[in-house]
């Protein structure tokens, strides 16, 4: 067996002489060395052991982003247990059905989390930070002196949990192999090294930050800045301001927000080499406003929770409008037709990868045997790739719609549509009244009372017939999931519950 224990190689850099007295960790107004962090994990892996937590237990963990919550991440994998971070903005009830699907050993659970999770069955919880047997607690008492756990390569290092866009969240099991492999944008895009600061406004919970803005930075002895609470668009552009980050990993959605800052509070970021976006695709609106406010391109990103590291990136100087770049070293990829698995045409197809740092299972054997196969995993997403190797994101297999008989891309009739006033827009398929599928486009506009008809207007003089929306409705903000992606299902139900209302009949406003 060959012995690899993620800890030990995330640390690996910062454990040396020249990186030890280096910052670490920026959390707020905190700091903390590489030797710092390195004994604060080595106490934290100690401090499991006490709570009887060893090798191959699974541990949840719902805290804010904080050194003791980076300690408790890779002190977990250092005593070879396995580290389960949760988002703290899933359903009530879907707290529970990840404890029990990742039969859990410990909850770890922050006080200021308490009310958000429910009954959780009777799950053994350890309080984060608050009494004389917290994990802090215990933390500070514990010893630093360990010996990492022997782990191998394919051993379970951490979970991740899908988002639940739809549906029950799904657990997907990583191994110290993956954990190891980050971060492959700063090494072999970006080229970093440890005098590279990175920030996230992301939580660590998401793949994107996991990867990208800590065990990345870590593994090269640079600096991670991490958020304490929800971070907003005037925090990140005072911490831009201050901390001069190389590099910055967001969602789109973020830099929207970032671009309704004044002129002064923006300026920062035009000394921002990188400013990387991810988990969803960039609005060709957005990339142009970006561009003529900020004067630098934003540079797509695609990974999934499933590849823990990202598929595809665009190098600094190589943007392609519309693309998410090309595929990372080691990264094989194919398309075949969504219909009969065959390999695809000119136009595209449904995305199987095979990634170095690919999960090695979802927690369910029955969503497992249909995603994985023979060391290829299937995304669900549809993509295009020209004779450069640049690959173009199409959309969900779920979010192609077939209206009147003709195929429609949802991306297609939102890019048609958004621009002044026009802020965002997401389309989506219902049923009529009469079972009929149509169209409906739900936008954000500072303009509210003119907007759908704008939408009608640009959308009946860029579209054929067939994808212009039949129903059109004017949103405050579109209902995202915690990573930034829009929930498409929240958008069908309020259509529906329009329909519900005792006073509603089939001949519901439309397009204007």
């Amino acid at each position: 067996m060959t012995v690899l224990n993620a800890a030990v190689e995330i640390l690996r850099r910062g454990r040396a002489p020249d990186i030890a007295g280096r910052t670490a960790l920026v959390c707020g107004d905190e700091r903390v060395t590489y030797g710092e962090l390195v004994g604060l994990v080595k106490r934290a892996a100690n401090a499991f052991a006490t709570a009887g937590i060893g090798r191959g237990d699974r541990v949840a963990l719902l805290m804010d982003d904080s050194p003791l919550y980076v300690a408790a991440l890779l002190g977990l994998m250092l005593n070879g247990a396995v580290a389960i971070p949760l988002n703290p903005k899933l359903k009530r009830d879907d707290y529970a059905f990840v404890l029990a699907d990742a039969q859990t050993a410990l909850f770890v659970l922050s006080d200021d989390y308490r009310d958000v999770v429910g009954d959780l069955g009777g799950a053994t919880v350890l309080a984060a930070t608050s009494g004389a047997d917290s994990f802090a607690s215990l933390v500070a008492r514990a010893s630093d002196s360990v010996e990492p756990a022997p782990t191998a390569a394919d051993d379970e290092a951490f979970w991740l949990f899908s988002s639940g866009t739809t549906g029950r969240p799904k657990g997907i099991v990583h191994s110290h192999r993956n954990a190891a492999h980050a971060s492959k944008i700063l090494r072999e895009v970006l080229a970093l090294d440890h005098r590279a600061v990175v920030l996230a406004s992301s939580k660590l919970f998401f793949a994107l930050a996991l990867d990208n803005a800590l065990f990345g930075p870590l593994s090269l002895g640079a600096t991670a800045v991490i958020q304490p609470g929800v971070p907003d668009p005037e925090t990140v552009a005072r911490q831009v301001a201050a901390l001069r980050p190389a590099v910055l990993f967001t969602v789109p959605t973020f830099y929207r927000r970032l671009l309704a800052l004044d002129e002064q509070a923006l300026r920062p970021f035009a000394a921002l080499a990188y400013p990387m976006a991810g988990g969803e695709r960039i609005p060709d609106d957005l990339a142009r406003r970006w561009r003529a406010a900020v004067g630098t391109d934003l540079l797509a990103i695609y990974g999934a929770s499933e590849t823990f590291c990202n598929v595809f990136a665009t190098f600094p100087g190589e943007v392609r409008p519309g693309s998410v770049g090309k595929a990372l070293d080691g990264v094989a990829c194919r398309l075949v037709d969504r219909d009969t698995a065959a390999p695809a045409g000119e136009g595209g197809g449904l995305l199987w990868v095979k990634h170095p740092s690919l999960a090695l299972r979802y927690s369910s054997d029955v969503a497992t045997a249909k995603a994985f196969r023979d060391g290829w995993f299937c995304t669900n997403d549809l993509f295009t790739v020209d004779a450069d190797g640049y690959w173009f994101y199409q959309g969900r297999t779920d979010e192609l719609l077939k209206v009147a008989g003709q195929w429609v891309k949802p991306t297609e009739v939102e890019d048609a549509v958004v621009g002044a006033p026009i802020e965002e827009a997401a389309c989506v398929v219902v049923a009529d009244p009469d079972g009929f599928e149509r169209l409906a486009l739900f936008v954000v506009s500072a303009d509210a009372d003119s907007a759908a008809s704008i939408a009608a207007e640009r959308a009946a003089s860029g579209l054929p017939r067939h994808a212009q929306p039949r129903w059109i409705r004017t949103v405050d903000a579109l209902p995202r999931t915690s990573t930034g992606k829009v929930q498409r299902f929240a958008l069908r139900e309020r259509l529906l519950e329009e329909w519900r209302r005792p006073d509603a009949g089939k001949d519901l406003p439309q397009n204007p």
